[in-house]
């Protein structure tokens, strides 16, 4: 069964389209990413799957609609925002105290486990720790909550390297166990790439690209040629071309290692630069140009 599987999904804020007919179905025991630039509509489809917002399509998430069975859905999902939402004044221990009292799959003890593991110290306030401390805080609650989907909105945002390594270290090891189902939206594209199963860009509401990681290394290949090679390069059609100390790095759709090879040193794009051929202009495969894509 899919764990979220919606058909196209819309979202309008008046004249605006949020979200223009998105089809995403994400398989249980996965790990989605969901990428996009500001605007393009990732916060808007995280609520629509938590119930947070109407739409229109069809959306289920578990077998459930999540805006007329929310309160029944939210004993299966986790959520950690892209802002604090834990009161300032409130202990840690108190913090404890709420989840037990108000989840009915939350392992205190479990909690407990997890924090014991950093410098956090059970009597102090929300407003005493680092931002790194509060997403250690957020992780170790959720952690601690049997949850089939965990939906992460920007976790690590404004948290330096150490943190944010640490935080998805414990997400694989203390979280993910190959049947909880994960899906990220985030910025730090480079970061997350490692521990992705699927991908999904958005621009402008509508679903830019959308594969599993094994398509995607297989199907794309990005190849770094010098001076004599590239106009042989470019008659294979690259979908974006830049250049680099004199040489030039073409990322290609559909062209096989062994065309490319005889043309320079060859490659698995990273997704960072894959988002930017996908979303950005496209290359004229004649003289390597960019070319606005159309909306």
């Amino acid at each position: 069964m899919a764990c979220i599987d919606a058909r196209g999904l819309r979202k309008a804020y008046g004249k605006t389209l949020a979200l223009d007919g998105v089809d995403l179905r994400v398989e249980e025991g996965r790990i989605l990413g969901l990428i996009g630039p500001n605007g393009a509509g990732k916060s808007t489809a995280l609520q629509a799957i938590l119930g947070l917002t109407t739409y229109t399509g069809d959306l289920k998430v578990l077998g459930r609609d999540p805006w007329t069975q929310r309160g029944a859905l939210m004993n299966d999902i986790c959520f950690i925002a892209d802002v604090a939402v834990l009161p300032r004044w409130m202990r840690v221990s108190q913090a404890l105290d709420y989840m037990a009292g108000v989840h009915p799959r939350f392992d205190r003890a479990k909690a407990e486990g997890f924090l014991a593991r950093t410098t956090i110290k059970s009597a102090s306030r929300v407003r005493e720790l680092s931002k790194g401390m509060t997403a250690q805080l957020h992780l170790a609650l959720v952690m601690a909550v049997d949850a089939r989907l965990l939906v992460l909105d920007e976790p690590t945002l404004g948290l330096d390297l150490l943190y944010r390594k640490a935080f998805y270290d414990s997400l694989l090891n203390d979280y993910f166990d190959g049947a909880r189902t994960i899906v990220i939206s985030t910025h730090q594209v480079e970061e997350i790439q490692h521990i992705l199963t699927d991908v999904v860009f958005l621009d402008r509401g509508r679903v830019a690209l959308s594969c599993s990681m094994e398509d995607f290394e297989a199907r794309y290949l990005e190849v770094l040629v010098g001076p004599d090679h590239l106009a042989a390069a470019r008659a294979f059609g690259p979908i974006h071309e830049r250049q680099l100390f004199g040489r030039g790095i073409l990322i290609f759709d559909g062209a096989t290692r062994e065309q490319l090879s005889p043309l320079g040193e060859v490659r698995t794009p990273s997704l960072a630069d894959l988002f930017v051929a996908v979303l950005g202009p496209r290359t004229d495969p004649r003289t390597g140009d960019s070319q606005e894509q159309a909306a």
